[in-house]
């Protein structure tokens, strides 16, 4: 007995000292959304989730390695609480992998929306593993939806961009200026770059050999209420390379935060789309009102304008604490040619249109 408390007391002292070193933090956001969706064809009504923010379970931590060098990971899985499942990942950059089986057939945990680890210092950082796209922040940055919800815009929606749209797994990236282990948002002062390079990490020697390889960049500076950011991103398949490419920018007047943003899709085959959006955040006390326009259309490779959808957002959010807010959106989409966007699981016919409501509460610990 006498050997087990010292051998326990030993096990404390050695993880105080470890805790000492480094933090670990552990966090989340649970998000529901009670969606209305209506269609030409049909419509749609179900609890979901993720209308303002992205429902999650993350962990990350920091480690002071001494002489300004720090080491540290993220590990953050994304949830739908409306039913209790994790959400599926991409492990090649090609497709989305299967369900892992659990009750029912659902999908199991996955830490699909990023799982880095990194190391740097005053030189910037070197981060490995998944983690979203630099061409894809510019999306949730100048959007004043922040890509959630029925009031997403019709750049992030429509677009042509791919598996990597949004996240890249195996990739090695290079961050400067924007604190170490951070969201990638740039540190809100200064110029600031996010380097990345992602593999598909297939077997040489076929036509699809490459796909799933890709580069990307973000060149941002924020000063004061101004805050521009360029970014392209391009990912290789056999059946041709996709390139993104988006320019956007924001200013806050103090009565409201006016956004714009610019986006450009190109597959090497032929098909190209693009896209612009204007918005605004306009506080109301702790309050926010948020209103947004976005179009984006598609060409054949003879550059014939195919389809168009244009999105117009309306949404406020009232702030019950620092942690909670309840949030209501509503917008409508309008398609013409090819285009057939719809809301919120609906489903509408070519050059038809959709609308859509969420209603919704956030909690974030």
């Amino acid at each position: 007995m006498k050997k087990s408390m010292l051998a326990l007391a030993a096990l404390t002292a050695f993880a105080g000292a470890a805790s000492a070193q480094s933090s670990v933090t552990i966090w989340g956001i649970v998000d529901a959304t009670y969606a209305i969706g209506n269609g030409s064809l049909t419509d749609k009504t179900q609890l979901t989730n993720s209308g303002y923010n992205s429902s999650r379970l993350g962990f990350r931590g920091i480690e002071d390695m001494g002489g300004g060098a720090k080491a540290g990971f993220w590990l953050e899985a994304g949830l739908t609480n409306d039913d209790g499942r994790g959400a599926g990942t991409s492990t090649n950059n090609q497709a989305t992998g299967g369900a892992i089986a659990g009750l029912n057939g659902g999908q199991g945990l996955t830490f699909n929306r990023r799982s880095t680890v990194s190391w740097g210092g005053g030189w910037g950082e070197l981060r490995l593993g998944r983690d979203y796209t630099p061409h894809f922040w510019n999306h949730t940055v100048y959007d004043p939806f922040g890509t959630n919800g029925v009031g997403t815009s019709q750049l992030l929606n429509s677009s042509l961009g791919g598996t990597t749209t949004v996240r890249a797994s195996n990739s090695i990236a290079y961050l400067y200026g924007m604190g170490f282990n951070g969201n990638s948002l740039g540190p809100g002062n200064g110029f600031h770059a996010f380097a990345q390079m992602y593999r598909g990490e297939n077997n040489s020697g076929a036509a699809t050999s490459n796909d799933g390889n890709g580069f990307s960049l973000r060149l941002g500076y924020d000063a004061g209420p101004l805050s521009l950011a360029f970014a392209n991103g391009s990912t290789k398949f056999a059946a041709g390379k996709i390139t993104s490419t988006n320019l956007g920018g924001s200013y806050n007047l103090g009565v409201a935060k006016v956004s714009a943003l610019w986006t450009s899709d190109k597959i090497s085959a032929g098909k190209k789309g693009s896209g612009t959006l204007l918005g605004a955040n306009v506080p109301m006390g702790t309050d926010e009102i948020r209103v947004a326009f976005s179009r984006y259309e598609t060409e054949t490779a003879a550059g014939v304008t195919d389809g168009k959808a244009s999105k117009t957002s309306l949404g406020y959010v009232a702030n019950l604490s620092k942690r909670t807010a309840l949030y209501a959106t509503y917008a409508r989409v309008s398609n013409s040619g090819i285009s057939a966007q719809a809301l919120n699981g609906a489903t509408t016919a070519a050059g038809g249109s959709s609308t859509g409501m969420d209603f919704g509460v956030r909690h974030a610990f």
